[in-house]
């Protein structure tokens, strides 16, 4: 036999471990070989990442085996299991284990994962149950609390991930008070209080400090927490320091070998081009762009939702790479191999986002758009696509990227988007003679500080009522609760249920004033608003975020109804609440020439935009040379 030959030395490689098998097969059938041995025989397979045959060795000495440390082998055939995502298989290595050592916690944490990846929410929460409250578990030592940490936070988890926000909380605090350096929980723990309009949301559980909570804050909740953009940059750094892997190697757009020329090429980078809020901003964008100039491509890890918006965003595309399941890596690699001159990214460090593949520096100019309308402070992440409302000049300090400045205002939108048929007052319980204010941010948004004010405004237009978005049943009855305690009765709180996307659009007429939230301002719903014609007013501050709605209001020509103080947006409410006329000359002008102003000429952003990228993509080819 010729082992020079490379295809013999595979085959060599290849008879080796088939005899290897067949040799750890028939000990373990004979019942002889210790625990020890069979995870030596299994690991040496489970290290060419064969798990498969790994799991025969364990399963052939399970039936010839009457060893006393059964259990610890049903253990590692239920984890083998569960790497190859045989899910059924693996509950029943686990719970085999647990007939043989009932108080085996590892696999009963274990089994709970299974569980859970087979969809038995209920019965996952039942395992994780029993770890953290079976009293024949004590937190006595470092393993067991680890343990107990492990269920209480992986039920937490699940259950906030089901929006049972209350038990989630629960289980939460529990696990602080066990201990309390836990930044991922405290990230979560502030959250939920957040999405459950939970006032004050930095409210101190154990031996967890202020210090520790404001921490402790995501990137994402910052935003709604604080207007400092030097706590927003704080908390970007934080998450990147912590969770982005980071890639310190040549930038990959060097050495892919790849020359660019012709048409400038590029590339959307998101998880959200589907029927989601950038995806409904978006479409427009992709189809409008300069084919004689540039090619679109998306690189894309959306769930495929079967939504007309979906198929309308891939149609836009000219290429389209699913990069679902590709680690970030390869991902990079792609756009490097398919000669991408700028990537923009639209996500951030949002639910879901993959900063890590910008650190592989796959294209040569990699920009954040729209998805985190703050700094993400990604390394390889050089550009932030803004207007100089949203991120003034001064502000400039503040952020790891630099701006790419459009003339009139940096949000794009869709002006094909479907509107449903127009409803009455009487449909959503909204009373016929009141004055409507609205409110349809998400509730995390909401600060106990601009509640309070809205109820202060309420309380200075007699019979006027908030229509609010009913997020949650936690958050509704907060908001109750305050209400009540400013003298306001729970009748002048309207709450909307979530409908689809055309009727959304169509109810915004039935309101009179939109009252935007800060510091984290309306995005998508402001342009919303305003595309159907209500008035919105805003408070501007010091950070993107906090300037959004100032920027839409700006290019729609309404800047009357930009603040500044929390003091100036509560007294401009109460005098247009008081002035319904001067609400119809708002409504009118939107009409006459909301739709027709550089907020919405689609094509003029678009063309600006093509405008910056194109000198930056040319200046870089002619470096590259």
């Amino acid at each position: 036999m010729d082992i020079s030959n490379p295809s013999m030395q595979t085959l060599n490689v290849a008879e080796s471990l088939a005899l290897a098998l067949e040799q750890a097969l028939a000990k373990a059938a004979a019942g002889t070989m210790s625990l020890q041995e069979v995870m030596e025989a299994a690991g040496g397979f489970q290290a060419r990442g064969d798990l498969a045959s790994a799991a025969l060795i364990y399963q052939q000495w399970l039936t010839a085996t009457v060893s006393p440390f059964r259990h610890v082998g049903c253990f590692n055939l239920g984890t083998l299991f569960a790497g190859l995502k045989r899910h059924e298989e693996a509950e029943s290595a686990y719970r085999l284990a647990l007939s043989l050592s009932p108080k085996f916690a590892q696999a009963r944490l274990n089994l709970g994962h299974e569980l859970e990846a087979l969809t038995r929410v209920e019965d996952a929460l039942a395992e994780w149950r029993c770890v953290f409250e079976d009293p024949a578990i004590e937190p006595s030592g470092a393993e067991i609390e680890d343990l107990h940490l492990h269920a209480l936070n992986n039920s937490a988890r699940l259950l906030e991930q089901q929006k049972r926000y209350a038990e989630s909380q629960a289980l939460m605090r529990r696990s602080l008070e066990l201990r309390a350096a836990q930044p991922d929980v405290i990230q979560h723990y502030v959250h939920i209080r957040q999405k459950q309009c939970d006032w004050p949301v930095y409210q101190t559980v154990g031996e967890v400090t202020q210090n520790q909570l404001l921490v402790g804050t995501s990137a994402l909740a910052t935003l709604s927490a604080s207007d400092d953009p030097v706590v927003q940059l704080m908390a970007a750094q934080r998450y990147v320091y912590d969770k982005v892997k980071k890639h310190g190697g040549k930038p990959l757009y060097r050495s892919s070998g790849v020359k660019r020329s012709g048409r400038i090429k590029i590339g959307y980078l998101s998880g959200d081009l589907c029927m989601h809020a950038v995806g409904l901003l978006t479409a427009e964008l992709y189809e409008l762009h300069d084919r004689s100039r540039f090619e679109v491509h998306a690189f894309c890890w959306s769930r495929e939702d079967g939504t007309a918006q979906r198929a309308r965003i891939l149609a836009a595309m000219d290429q389209y790479h699913s990069i679902t399941g590709v680690d970030d890596a390869t991902a990079a690699k792609m756009i490097a191999a398919a000669g991408i001159d700028i990537i923009v990214d639209l996500q951030g460090l949002t639910s879901g986002a993959r900063p890590g593949i910008l650190t592989y520096r796959g294209a040569p100019i990699q920009a954040s758009y729209l998805g985190l309308p703050a700094t993400a402070a990604v390394p390889g992440l050089d550009w932030i696509i803004a207007d100089r409302f949203v991120m003034p000049e001064q502000e400039q300090r503040y952020y790891t990227e630099k701006p790419i400045y459009l003339p009139n205002c940096y949000q794009v939108s869709d002006r094909r988007r479907e509107v449903g048929a127009m409803p009455t007052r009487a449909q959503y319980e909204l009373p016929e003679d009141a004055f409507v204010f609205c409110a349809f941010n998400n509730n995390h948004k909401f600060s106990e500080e601009l509640f309070s004010g809205w109820m202060r405004i309420l309380q200075q237009v007699p019979g006027s009522v908030l229509w609010l978005l009913a997020d949650n049943s936690w958050s509704k009855a907060n908001m109750l609760r305050v209400a009540g305690e400013h003298g306001i009765v729970p009748e002048r709180l309207i709450f909307a249920p979530r409908v689809a996307p055309p009727d959304y659009l169509a109810r915004f007429t039935l309101g009179d004033l939109f009252l935007d939230t800060f510091p984290y301002n309306a995005g998508t719903t402001a342009n919303d608003c305003l595309w159907m014609g209500t008035p919105i007013l805003t408070r501007s501050g010091r950070t993107y975020i906090s300037r959004m709605a100032g920027s839409l209001l700006s290019a729609v020509g309404l800047p009357d109804l930009i603040t500044s103080t929390q003091a100036e947006y509560e007294a401009r409410a109460v005098q247009i609440g008081r002035n319904p006329a001067r609400v119809a000359s708002y409504k009118r002008y939107l009409k006459e020439h909301g739709r027709s102003s550089a907020l919405f000429d689609i094509p003029r952003v678009v063309r600006d935009m093509e405008t910056q990228f194109e000198a930056l993509a040319l200046a870089q080819r002619e470096r590259d040379q």
